[in-house]
């Protein structure tokens, strides 16, 4: 039984990265769909997810059955409890791409990102791609320092969100309603996928400490 549970353990974070690898694909594809108002590479993030919500519904599944069956106990238990909590921040992540590539679907043939912001958005999707393969690095092998790496490129993702708000708010922006709602949901999208992604981090810190109450923190401020 003790080899069975064990083997439990090591599927919930094969499971884990499988998912995560499944996002760093779709944020990807949903970068470039934004950027370059691909409808086709649009549609292939929005079925994705589709995928996603499935693996993510597959692992909670597995995880509950370990705690009705297993009962497991200290670091046992902290493992599955983190399972359940990372497969939901994942699908989250998820959500957020299949969002930005829904607004490069709905503008087209016309162009998702707004003039004057398509460096910004470069470079927030680009941070955005790095962080999900970095996630991905972190759930394979939980190294604390890719976990601290994730939190600072978290720290650019926010500065360029807060500066297209800037540019939004400010006299000398001329954009239509229309590229002002794109802007600040596309730049609120990438911000809130990046913040899932340091929850994950956080999480994944817990169970090399044991400590909770900094992973509670960062759900509280998100």
């Amino acid at each position: 039984m003790r080899d069975v549970f064990q083997q439990e353990l090591r599927e919930l974070q094969e499971r884990l990265v499988e998912i995560a690898e499944l996002v760093e694909v779709s944020i990807t594809n949903a970068v470039t769909a934004f950027t370059k108002t691909d409808v086709a590479v649009a549609e292939d993030v929005i079925e994705n997810d589709n995928r996603i919500d499935e693996k993510a519904l597959e692992l909670d599944e597995l995880a509950i059955n370990i705690l009705a069956l297993q009962q497991p106990v200290a670091r046992d238990l902290r493992i599955v409890v983190s399972a359940l909590r990372i497969s939901s921040s994942l699908e989250r992540m998820g959500d957020m791409a299949e969002h930005i590539a829904q607004l490069a679907r709905y503008r087209f043939p016309e162009r998702a990102v707004p003039k004057g912001l398509k460096s910004t958005f470069a470079e927030m999707g680009t941070i955005d791609v790095e962080i999900a393969h970095k996630l991905v690095e972190l759930l394979r092998t939980q190294d604390p320092l890719v976990a601290n790496e994730i939190r600072d490129e978290d720290d650019r993702v926010d500065e360029l969100h807060a500066s297209v708000f800037d540019k939004l708010l400010s006299e000398r922006w001329k954009g239509e309603a229309t590229a002002t709602v794109d802007a600040t949901l596309a730049s609120r999208y990438h911000e809130r996928f990046a913040d899932h992604a340091v929850s994950i981090a956080k999480k994944v810190q817990y169970l090399a400490t044991g400590d909770w109450s900094g992973a509670e923190e960062t759900e509280t401020a998100k």
